[in-house]
């Protein structure tokens, strides 16, 4: 997605969805974060004045997977322990649910757990391998299927369109079919909306992407980058909180079955790890057995 393109092949890739607006919050927000010295204050501020946003980032901040010792019980101490950045990207993540219809929203409820499954269990593996920016992998796992919901309200038969995708030979990428039948996928849409929302290039890079990690997790393809450590997140995240059964009503993760052992190694873990790491997420009531 790094190209450029013009207004109207843009439109053309949108297929008239119009991108939900990013809330004024952000946009101040945002604001405040290009200062060259942010006023924590006036940050703390602005989020207090939406009770119920500020009561999301202190649930999210005390869930075990922040794993913080203390709980907090202010918006100033959130905003002064995960930082400005931390913040921004939790709210970017719990916005993008409020600015679908709600019509959408009723319909998809099973659809955003899963998307909070998958950013928890994100941000614990981006934390066990030692990533640095474990809210970045929080952000991605809220934010990557974003166009999911955008093309349900668009198209009549995207939920089947969608399960076809997920049932085609593993050789295949995920989009492909929604390509061949819709003239755009979930991917593109999502990097749109990310772009519109200001979010950190490489996470839009990283949603543009996540049904191209064949390109990136084969034999031939040696080449380290943090790009590339966001997907094998999002990708291990996705199997275990069972994405396939969620979307694509699947038995078998075809995509993990191709790439699953190339994702592991590049992240320094086994199969034993991920045993593991499904087990203790299993007692959190959090994967694939969910949904059996």
């Amino acid at each position: 997605m790094a190209q450029e393109l013009s207004e109207d092949q843009i439109k053309h890739i949108l297929q008239g969805i119009r991108i939900p607006p990013q809330p004024q919050i952000l946009v101040d927000l945002q604001m405040e974060q290009l200062m060259p010295d942010p006023d924590i204050q006036a940050i703390s501020r602005l989020i207090r004045q939406d009770v119920g946003l500020a009561g999301t980032i202190l649930k999210v901040v005390n869930s075990p997977f922040y794993g913080l010792r203390n709980r907090i019980t202010s918006v100033d101490q959130a905003v002064n322990l995960i930082g400005l950045n931390g913040v921004i990207n939790i709210i970017n993540g719990v916005s993008i649910k409020s600015q679908m219809s709600d019509e959408t929203i009723v319909n998809m409820n099973r659809f955003w757990d899963t998307a909070t499954d998958i950013s928890q269990v994100a941000t614990q593996i981006a934390k066990q391998v030692g990533y640095p920016n474990p809210n970045l992998a929080y952000l991605l796992g809220l934010f990557h299927n974003c166009g999911i919901p955008l093309l349900m309200g668009r198209f009549a038969n995207y939920l089947e369109v969608m399960e076809q995708s997920y049932a085609h030979d593993p050789q295949q990428r995920v989009i492909d079919i929604e390509n061949q039948q819709l003239n755009t996928n979930h991917a593109v849409i999502g990097y749109y909306t990310a772009k519109s929302w200001k979010l950190p290039e490489l996470l839009c890079e990283v949603i543009a992407e996540h049904h191209n990690v064949l390109r990136y997790f084969n034999a031939s393809n040696h080449k380290d980058s943090e790009l590339k450590t966001l997907l094998a997140i999002l990708k291990m995240a996705e199997h275990i909180c069972g994405n396939y059964r969620i979307l694509g009503k699947q038995d078998e993760d075809y995509e993990w079955q191709v790439i699953g052992n190339e994702v592991l190694a590049y992240l320094g873990l086994g199969e034993y790890d991920l045993e593991q790491m499904e087990l203790n997420f299993a007692e959190m009531g959090i994967g694939v057995q969910n949904y059996r």
